[in-house]
């Protein structure tokens, strides 16, 4: 039986976040570049759909709505 390191678990599941999370600042600056960008569009809503999913809930303990409103007021 193989066992796995729970801080490499951790450290993959903080890097998944922490990659959306730039993701959507990337995309929203595309955005603001290229209003009618769908690929900025589609990944401002795959990002936010991961933040508010049960995948989000398994990966952390954090508020995934909170994590959100804070990227979309950064962006303000």
């Amino acid at each position: 039986m193989k066992h796995y390191n729970e801080d490499g678990c951790e450290r993959l599941a903080n890097a998944i976040i922490v990659r959306a999370a730039k993701d959507y600042r990337a995309a929203s600056r595309g955005i603001r570049r290229h209003p009618e960008s769908r690929f900025h569009m589609n990944t401002l809503m795959e990002v936010e759909e991961f933040f508010l999913s049960r995948w989000f809930a398994v990966l952390s303990e954090a508020d995934g709505e909170m994590i959100l409103s804070n990227l979309k007021e950064e962006e303000k």
